[in-house]
């Protein structure tokens, strides 16, 4: 997975665009939700704005709703579980009345990625964005844990990622949003989302559809526990755009990953960082605190934690594509 790192952003000047509120149709009523369910196992999505928005619905086994998108107006930001799986945590749209919920899962790679066709004048035109929150159900079950997922704790994190797609081939570059974010040295700035927030999806440039990726820590055997979620609003397309004056220098920078051993371990703790070069890494105990930092730090590094109290620990290394975060154990 690439990360787009923006260097700079010059002043642009772009034309028509639209967007996709999500008002039409409109629901009949408040706090319902609307997903079609004519032609089982096929896309039977919408038009909204310049893109398509796609939509399965299988009726068997008494009818589920397999993946994409469905219109939405529900209020309820309390109730946990399955069973309010349309609800943003916002308890309203961003503007007006509807916004869409997103179920990000393919059937065909069992991944949890979507994609969103652009049509008619959009395409071949960069995206201006959209904004995203979190759904009640992947809010509260981060927040609280279920029979499926864990509770969420510092390491973790949850994550929309876009890339774009141009003449039949998947473009390198990604923008990224945390829906949920427990990665700070302090478990005070710790949050999941629960507000609207713009995505801005120019840097991607000229695309003809967007795939979106969720992302998670909470991971298990089948794929990822976190409920594959998230509601947008407000989606916006160009009809036309002012290329003559470049917008973006941008760079790609493989994610980071770690990995330690031995785990556990005593007083040496190994640590191998692939991707992009780190700048630092810290290590934080379970309240949150950074318990020790190295700086110029390489691909490998042997760190001396002799210091540290046995425990658990969660070993975080920065750099500038993005963060990496794993646990280990120091015994006695």
């Amino acid at each position: 997975m690439l990360l787009l790192a923006i260097l700079a952003l010059l002043a642009q000047k772009s034309t028509a665009q639209t967007i996709a509120t999500f008002e039409s149709p409109a629901l009949p009523h408040a706090d319902t939700f609307y997903t079609n369910f004519t032609a089982s196992g096929t896309d039977v999505g919408f038009n909204s704005g310049l893109a398509h928005f796609p939509c399965v619905y299988d009726t068997s086994f008494g009818g589920f709703w397999e993946q994409g998108f469905a219109f939405s107006n529900m209020t309820d930001s309390i109730t946990s579980g399955f069973g309010n799986q349309y609800a943003a945590k916002t308890a309203a749209a961003h503007s007006g009345t509807q916004y869409v919920t997103a179920y990000c899962y393919n059937p065909a790679t069992f991944e949890n990625n979507v994609r969103i066709k652009l049509i008619d004048t959009a395409i071949g035109h960069p995206v201006k964005g959209f904004y995203v929150t979190n759904s009640t159900y992947a809010y509260n079950s981060m927040r609280d844990g279920d029979m499926f997922a864990r509770k969420f704790h510092n390491g973790d994190w949850f994550k929309l990622y876009v890339k774009g797609w141009s003449g039949g081939s998947l473009k390198a570059d990604s923008v990224g949003v945390y829906l949920a974010n427990f990665l700070h040295p302090d478990s005070n700035d710790n949050y999941i989302l629960r507000t609207w927030e713009w995505v801005n999806l120019e840097p991607l440039g000229k695309v003809d559809s967007l795939q979106l990726y969720l992302v998670s820590t909470d991971n298990g055997a089948f794929g990822m526990n976190t409920p594959a979620y998230f509601c947008m609003d407000d989606f916006t397309t160009y009809e036309s755009y002012d290329t003559t004056t470049p917008t973006t220098r941008v760079f790609n920078a493989e994610l980071p990953s770690v990995k330690l051993y031995p785990v556990p371990t005593t007083h040496t703790l190994n640590v191998d960082i692939n991707g992009t070069a780190a700048t630092e890494i810290s290590i934080i105990d379970l309240q949150g605190r950074t318990v020790q930092q190295f700086q110029n730090v390489g691909a490998h590094n042997e760190l001396d934690i002799t210091n540290l109290a046995p425990g658990s620990y969660v070993l975080l290394t920065r750099s500038i594509s993005g963060t990496a975060t794993a646990r280990f154990t120091r015994c006695q």
